[in-house]
C-alpha cells in the first residue's frame, strides 16, 4: 500500500471501496431498495487480507450511509457481523431485519 486506505462511495458500482491511490484493496456491494442499502457482498483482496481492512471498510461504509439518512439491510455475512460487534450501528438496520439478523 503506497498510501493510507481511504473509502470511496463508487455510486456507478453500487458499491463501497477501500482505496490505497489507485488499487482497490476491497469492495462492499450494495444493491439500493427505496431509502436503504442491501449490502451483498465484501471481499478483501486476498494480498491484504488479517490487517483489518475489511472493518475499515464496512465501518467507512456504514458512516457514509448513515450521513445520507440510509437504512441498511446487512445481508452479507461480515456485514451482519460487523454491526453485531459494533452496536453503534444497529439504529442503520431497518427495524423490521433487525431480528433477522440477531440485531
Amino acid at each position: 500500500m503506497t498510501s493510507d486506505p481511504q473509502v470511496i462511495h463508487n455510486e456507478a458500482e453500487n458499491r463501497y471501496e477501500l482505496r490505497s491511490g489507485d488499487e482497490v484493496l476491497g469492495f462492499a456491494e450494495y444493491r439500493p431498495a427505496g431509502q436503504a442499502l442491501l449490502f451483498s457482498h465484501t471481499e478483501i483482496d486476498p494480498a491484504h487480507e488479517g490487517k483489518g481492512l475489511g472493518s475499515r471498510l464496512v465501518r467507512g461504509a456504514l458512516d457514509d450511509a448513515r450521513a445520507q439518512g440510509r437504512e441498511v439491510v446487512p445481508m452479507c455475512p461480515f456485514v451482519a457481523g460487523f454491526i453485531r460487534e459494533h452496536r453503534e450501528y444497529v439504529d442503520l438496520v431497518q427495524p423490521g431485519q433487525r431480528g433477522v439478523f440477531g440485531l
